[in-house]
């Protein structure tokens, strides 16, 4: 008889489900053949301070003929990741049990010891952000007002033919020295807001807004300043004004790794009247740089001599960005609602903690979201396990692995690899994390959803190679298809959708700068577009989606299955990647759904035809 003796994911293995707060009493069980004569059982818990805790598990009973039930109760008392596993004394001698399935079975990656995210029982996140929809904007390229601008630096290339290819020319030397402009703006972006609210957008995540000489503008040149391509500080708080006055929320983002060789904190091209860190070693700025031997030998972020690093330790540092008259502060007195934190992995753990303090003093409801691309609660950096989730850092963070999961079943079929990706992720979150979660399939640094999922797979060292390149009308016929199939995924899952500027138009585009193209106004893929807007509204609508339980139902053959279960109706999603239609039968207790979106339900509602490469959206009340 073949036994699973431990499974986390299922409740009557371990109780809660998932990450837990600290003090919660936790039952495991383990079930044991009864053929090897089992004499006890050890429950060993370790946490990454190397602190261990070994408990007794009792016997409970027998369970049929062959079943042994043994069972022990745990509460941890601190936050933080520990690891346990389970060590069973028998007849045969002392065996550390292990089990590894697919699909959304018990894993226990590769070894012995399972992961229990514990989390501080105070930590709550914001629940204006689960109520609808992100939308991140690159401010270049959104939207154009055709206001004047004053203080633009004459060195700026400005494009007039909005749509046009976007430049991207290294030098001789492989460097990009400069950058092409094509005026997207605050007042653009707030006479599109009435369209932003129709997509039941509530969060804007604006790509960064502050003085700098890229176009992408991750090489700030002035925290204090809004580039002046943008507009002015009037402007910025009147997009901010407007945006709540529709029930959105705007939110930053903060670069604070590093700044830009050109600006006033370093003006190592002499721009500013300031006296930069490598202009003298008396300036006010040079002990918040990381100089080898100065002036020009220091640490670029990543090497980029363009982008030097910070030093978020330094008192100065610290107190500028996060002190009371702060940068945090300053523009969350100016109408933002929180900050996404460039490269969070790279910020230490007093910098965190420090802004967190800050953020969450000027506005407790701001919302504080970390770029983190793995697993935001078991990543290691700075030599120390991070705890960005654990509560008093990071609201959430971005959600690269559900992005990896959703976009590899929509091209390989395989719905076993889906579900764990994510369950995996719903079992280590903190809930209230994993609520907010940043849902994106794509992003400033990715290829567009549409291209990958059109089956383009060109790749090229050479970026200059993307240059011209158009999905042929199969391509895009096949591409807007599966961008569907996974969109209706990324809406459903837990956490918030954020939907990047475009996607819903039809936009295109292969690696920077080409996932960076100009919002094609007037050019809309309208079908497209509206089915965006269905799906923004059934997540707007249906609670169960802001906060509802995630419940595996089926992953295999090429199609997935999950239900959110809320306190007033769940809804089930059922996604077919096999390219023929497929007749779902469901179980008892999902029968009777109505459709939403996609699928066919049979009169009782207990069997559902689901069209190829599609995902249906289905209630049950």
């Amino acid at each position: 008889m073949h036994f699973i003796p431990y499974n986390s994911r299922l409740e009557y293995h371990k109780y809660p489900f998932g990450a837990v707060k600290e003090e919660t009493t936790i039952t495991f069980r383990v079930i044991l053949p009864r053929y090897i004569c089992c004499r006890g059982v050890d429950f060993i818990i370790a946490s990454d301070d190397g602190a261990s805790t070994a408990l007794p598990m009792q016997w409970e009973r027998m369970e049929g003929e062959h079943e042994e039930w043994w069972r022990v109760e745990y509460t941890p008392e601190k936050k933080g990741v520990y690891w346990y596993r389970f060590t069973a004394h028998t007849d045969m001698g002392d065996n550390e049990i292990r089990c590894i399935s697919e699909g959304f079975g018990a894993i226990n990656m590769g070894g012995s010891s399972w992961q229990l995210t514990v989390y501080d029982k105070n930590f709550s996140t914001p629940s204006w952000v689960r109520e609808g929809v992100i939308y991140q904007i690159f401010p270049d390229r959104f939207c154009n007002s055709g206001q004047k601008k004053n203080g633009v630096p004459g060195d700026r290339i400005l494009r007039s033919d909005w749509g046009g290819e976007p430049m991207w020319e290294p030098d001789e030397k492989g460097d990009i020295n400069r950058y092409d402009f094509f005026g997207g703006d605050f007042k653009g972006i707030e006479q599109k807001l009435e369209y932003l609210a129709s997509l039941s957008v509530k969060c804007i995540y604006l790509n960064p807004i502050f003085e700098a000489h890229s176009n992408h503008r991750y090489d700030t040149a002035d925290y204090e300043r809004t580039d002046p391509l943008l507009g002015t500080q009037k402007d910025f708080v009147s997009l901010c004004r407007a945006a709540k006055k529709l029930g959105i929320r705007i939110i930053l983002d903060g670069v604070f790794s590093h700044t830009g060789a050109d600006s006033k904190y370093f003006n190592k091209n002499s721009r500013y009247k300031t006296t930069g860190a490598y202009n003298s070693k008396e300036s006010p700025y040079y002990a918040w740089y990381k100089f080898v031997k100065w002036p020009d030998d220091y640490k670029g972020w990543w090497g980029i001599k363009i982008l030097p690093e910070t030093n978020e330790e330094q008192p100065g540092y610290l107190e500028y960005i996060t002190g009371e008259k702060g940068i945090l502060k300053k523009w969350l007195r100016l109408g933002a609602w929180g900050w996404r934190l460039d490269v969070a992995d790279e910020l230490p753990d007093v910098f965190l903690d420090r802004l967190n303090r800050a953020v969450k003093e000027e506005k407790p409801d701001a919302y504080i979201l970390g770029e983190v691309w793995e697993d935001a609660t078991n990543k290691m950096s700075y030599g120390v396990r991070r705890r960005y989730l654990l509560g008093g850092q990071l609201d959430s963070v971005m959600n690269y692995p559900f992005a990896e999961g959703i976009i590899n079943f929509v091209e390989t079929g395989s719905a076993e690899k889906f579900m764990s990706a994510v369950t995996e992720i719903t079992e280590n979150y903190p809930k209230p994390a994993l609520d907010t979660l940043m849902n994106h399939i794509g992003t400033h640094d990715t290829v567009r959803a549409l291209t990958r999922l059109s089956g383009e797979g060109a790749y090229f060292e050479d970026r200059r190679k993307y240059s011209g390149l158009r999905l042929s009308e199969a391509q895009r016929a096949a591409g807007i298809e599966r961008l569907k199939m996974a969109a209706a995924l990324q809406y459903t899952l837990p956490g918030v959708p954020c939907l990047y500027y475009g996607d819903e138009a039809g936009l295109e585009g292969h690696r920077d700068p080409f996932n960076r193209a100009c919002f094609p106004w007037g050019r809309e893929n309208g079908e497209l577009t509206a089915y965006y807007r269905k799906l923004g509204g059934i997540r707007k609508e249906y609670s169960s989606l802001h906060d509802g339980r995630f419940v595996p139902v089926s992953a295999a053959m090429g199609c997935a299955a999950y239900a959110r279960v809320g306190e007033n109706e769940s809804i089930v999603v059922i996604s077919n990647g096999n390219d023929h239609e497929i007749e779902y039968y469901l179980q008892s207790e999902w029968s009777g759904l109505t459709s939403l979106m996609g699928g066919e339900c049979s009169e009782n509602g207990s069997r559902v035809k689901i069209a190829p490469m599609s995902t249906a959206i289905l209630l049950k009340k």
